[in-house]
């Protein structure tokens, strides 16, 4: 026995080390069929990894006071050697994360991979979802610049017209003081740094579990377990490691050579990743002239505007921007089709899907356009669209053709 052997030998009899790598990567059994969309969950967990990392580095140098926050930002641009680097690599980071999230949510919509028995799976992705809008939005306040701190100005406001006089305690009690100021940076920088990164994690480690317990759906949306060998092994199935491992590099070198060329030539990406108004320090006297959140938040936000104030109140607003998340979770019990995959799905679904995809993309255009005009009217087709999306589902589904779904997937 080598010394290695004995080494993991002692490790094995006090913590499943071998046990763990057996059942979640060498003997951890995949669809063979597994195609580009597949990527997405790998490279939101390298994105995530890269997040920690820097923001690790950021946090040795950035000062949480709102007298030098800004200031603590430049100083890690300019004097802090490769700190422009890091700081780039995690507001890009962020972006990038929201965007291999999408695509990874947009792959369980076209598969199916929230039926059962992956109901929980999805309930755990989603949780990841609500997390890292948390995180971002936290994280958007700490450069303390004007877009900064008049987003979350607007943002924090939006609980006061929380109704039955709950609003403006919860507003304060978030700001920690009567204006977004010290206290809220300081709040911030806490629940940025620590609090909502562990619970990134647990749900991660969750969504994980949860998947290898009942193992992965693929582009057939046909469940591997189900026809195995005289070994107990899925014969539609390959073990993730090295297969997939492997493949899982392929993509990760492509998205980093994505992701360095708007490191390195745009990192603001023309406003998109960093807005100009936030290279300037916060000045509570002076109000941006048209305040927008980041991109990923912006078809929410158009969602919020499409709706009409009732009594003074932009309540009914909130409420559809918060339904409009939550609606998500219920996608698992609105579909009523008999299949998963959009392979075998019918006409009206992937009318429907698309449909839903491009609402989604123009929503997020129109929240960064000014508010009323034919901006406001397009806000509020492409609101119903978004939410017809959800509410016809289980008609549309359930009426819908579909094709015989193969006993096997099939190598397409």
């Amino acid at each position: 026995m080598s010394k290695m052997q004995s080494l993991m030998g002692w490790v094995d009899a006090r913590f499943p080390a071998t046990k763990m790598w057996k059942e979640h990567l060498s003997e951890y059994y995949a669809p063979k069929n597994f195609n580009f969309w597949y990527f997405f969950g790998s490279l939101a967990l390298l994105v995530l990894v890269l997040q920690i990392v820097t923001g690790i580095f950021l946090t040795m140098n950035y000062k949480p006071d709102a007298e030098m926050a800004f200031a603590s930002v430049e100083y890690i641009m300019r004097d802090v050697e490769w700190g422009w680097l890091i700081r780039y690599l995690h507001s890009t980071g962020a972006s990038a994360f929201f965007i291999v999230v999408y695509l990874h949510m947009f792959r369980g919509l076209m598969y199916g991979s929230y039926k059962k028995p992956r109901e929980l799976i999805w309930i755990f992705g989603m949780l990841i979802y609500v997390a890292l809008m948390a995180e971002a939005f936290m994280g958007y306040l700490l450069p303390w610049g004007q877009m900064s701190y008049w987003g979350a100005q607007v943002i924090i406001s939006l609980f006061g017209t929380i109704p039955f006089g709950l609003g403006e305690p919860i507003s304060e009690w978030i700001r920690g003081d009567f204006v977004v100021a010290d206290a809220t940076l300081n709040r911030f920088f806490a629940f940025h740094v620590i609090a909502v990164p562990l619970i990134l994690l647990m749900l991660v480690v969750a969504h994980i579990i949860a998947l290898h317990e009942v193992g992965s759906n693929n582009p057939d949306g046909v469940d591997i377990k189900k026809n195995k060998d005289a070994n107990g092994i899925p014969k539609d199935g390959i073990p993730f490691h090295p297969y997939y491992t492997v493949k899982d590099i392929v993509g990760v070198i492509v998205f980093l050579i994505l992701f360095s060329m708007v490191l390195f030539f745009v990192p603001d990406l023309w406003g998109w990743f960093l807005e100009k108004d936030n290279f300037v320090p916060a000045d509570p006297l002076k109000t941006p002239e048209h305040i927008v959140p980041l991109w990923y938040f912006t078809p929410f936000y158009a969602i919020l505007r499409a709706v009409p104030p009732i009594l003074n109140s932009q309540f009914p607003g909130v409420a559809a921007m918060g339904l409009a998340i939550v609606v998500l979770f219920l996608v698992p019990w609105l579909d009523r089709s008999p299949v998963r995959s959009i392979r075998y799905r019918g006409g009206l679904y992937k009318i429907a899907l698309a449909v839903f995809v491009v609402s989604f993309l123009v929503l997020g255009w129109l929240g960064t356009q000014p508010a009323g005009g034919i901006y406001l009217t397009l806000s509020q087709i492409f609101s119903i669209v978004y939410f017809a999306f959800f509410i016809l589902m289980p008609w549309y589904t359930s009426i819908d053709k579909t094709k015989p779904v193969p006993e096997r997937v099939t190598d397409k």
